[in-house]
């Protein structure tokens, strides 16, 4: 097996069309698994759970699920299943971090919570965590079962981290690298390192995925975190200026905060701790972000994590699998772009 080396920077604009290419077959029959189970003999149920799960979501995590099985040639199903278990992982909580956050926008329609409630969103969310731990145990593997369960354990973590730096101007980039670390990329790192379990591949091996997912799902966040102060809903996904509004100290504006004078800190301080919100408010938030270059460094630290998860592939021989996960390190990045 030969090492290859691939430095991050695409010629020309990257897709996720090769990597869609791919796995188009096997994420058909993923979507079948993940129409089954998310049935219940309550309406409401696949009701509110469709409405996210078909809303327009790029089903990254799975496809990284099955890429990855792609990747070290696994020739079984079982990927199928797990698959559709970190779809439903990742729904649930985007079902429960909605509420939370009281978000109005999710992929450019209208919140869960917004049409059905708030009890009706995390009791549902809790149907797909339930029927997320069912696919695990079907599947048999104790293995498995830890990577998958633990990984549901450290994003609540995560959440909860989040959620009590929330306010707070004094969030150290390392406590914010442990938040994304794990409500973000705990879940991409899972999804295919699992590949490698199935596939019966050396522990190296599943490190390197491990540590491919990891580094890709820091970059992602990263990169959501710098575009929120740079773009609008309809490429975010979200109402831009969300994370401003909800008063979380994301990394553009740890740096602002950290580079501001003492006006800036006045300023970082009222917005943050929910004093100032207006769309004008908004405004001098992005124009302080970008004039202390918090988000062209934001990016920078997503494209060193980009790299990073470029160079975790290099124990893999070139494929057109392992083309496609490159492309999508490249993709992610680029979205800022």
């Amino acid at each position: 097996m030969t090492a290859t080396v691939h430095r991050l920077g695409a010629s020309s604009a990257p897709s996720l069309d090769p990597l869609v290419g791919l796995v188009a077959h096997d994420l058909n029959l993923v979507n079948s698994v993940i129409l089954n189970r998310m049935q219940s003999d309550i309406p409401l149920i696949p009701t509110l759970a469709g409405h996210l799960i078909a809303g327009g979501g790029k089903r990254l995590r799975p496809m990284l699920t099955l890429v990855s099985a792609k990747l070290l040639d696994y020739a079984g199903t079982r990927h199928h299943r797990l698959a559709a278990t970190v779809e439903f992982i990742h729904t649930a909580t985007l079902l429960h971090d909605d509420v939370v956050d009281g978000s109005d926008l999710r992929r450019g329609k209208r919140t869960a919570n917004v049409i059905w409630g708030n009890p009706a969103s995390v009791l549902v969310g809790d149907f797909l965590f339930s029927r997320s731990f069912e696919l695990m145990v079907e599947d048999g593997s104790l293995k498995v079962l830890k990577i998958l369960s633990n990984a549901s354990a450290v994003i609540a973590e995560g959440e909860v981290n989040q959620l009590t730096a929330a306010r707070r101007t004094d969030t150290s980039e390392e406590r914010y690298l442990d938040i994304i670390g794990a409500k973000t990329a705990a879940l991409f790192a899972a999804a295919c390192r699992i590949a490698a379990v199935v596939a019966e591949r050396p522990e190296a091996e599943e490190a390197a995925l491990d540590a491919y997912g990891r580094n890709l799902g820091i970059a992602f966040q990263l990169v959501d975190d710098a575009i929120d102060y740079v773009s609008d809903a309809g490429t975010m996904g979200k109402d831009a200026g969300d994370d401003f509004r909800e008063g979380k100290m994301t990394l553009p504006v740890i740096l602002a905060y950290a580079r501001g004078d003492a006006e800036a800190r006045a300023f970082w301080k009222d917005a943050i701790e929910g004093r100032r919100s207006s769309d004008d408010d908004l405004a001098e938030a992005t124009r302080r972000v970008q004039e202390t270059n918090a988000v062209a460094d934001t990016l920078a630290r997503a494209r060193h994590y980009g790299q990073r998860a470029i160079d975790a592939l290099g124990i893999f021989p070139d494929s057109a699998a392992k083309r496609a996960m490159v492309e999508a390190v490249e993709f992610a990045i680029h979205r800022a772009y």
